[in-house]
């Protein structure tokens, strides 16, 4: 009942929901990149990052000093239906700006 709760939580934020649209477009993403195109803060931008992580939408490669953070696979039909919800929403999203070289 733990990870639902938080799955739910997860969902109950604007930028969170932005953001998991913004990888599920773009596939997997650098912090650095989310953190430029998003135009917020390290601290922040974390903080949304790892309660989707805790949540069971996201998964987080680390290569060196950078982590890269896409859409975990496989997903549960509950997370596939609540990404399939908040792709039919029609969310002004930020264009991609490459910040760092990818992996």
């Amino acid at each position: 009942m733990d990870i639902f709760l938080k799955s739910v939580s997860a969902l109950n934020d604007e930028t969170r929901i932005k953001l998991i649209k913004f990888i599920n477009i773009h596939g997997e993403c650098c912090v650095c990149d989310l953190e430029n195109s998003f135009d917020m803060i390290q601290s922040r931008l974390s903080r949304h990052l790892k309660i989707l992580k805790e949540a069971g939408f996201l998964k987080v490669e680390r290569v060196g000093r950078w982590a890269y953070y896409s859409l975990r696979s496989p997903l549960d039909e509950f997370r596939q239906s609540s990404i399939k919800e908040i792709m039919t929403l029609e969310i002004e999203l930020p264009n991609l700006i490459k910040a760092c070289n990818s992996k």
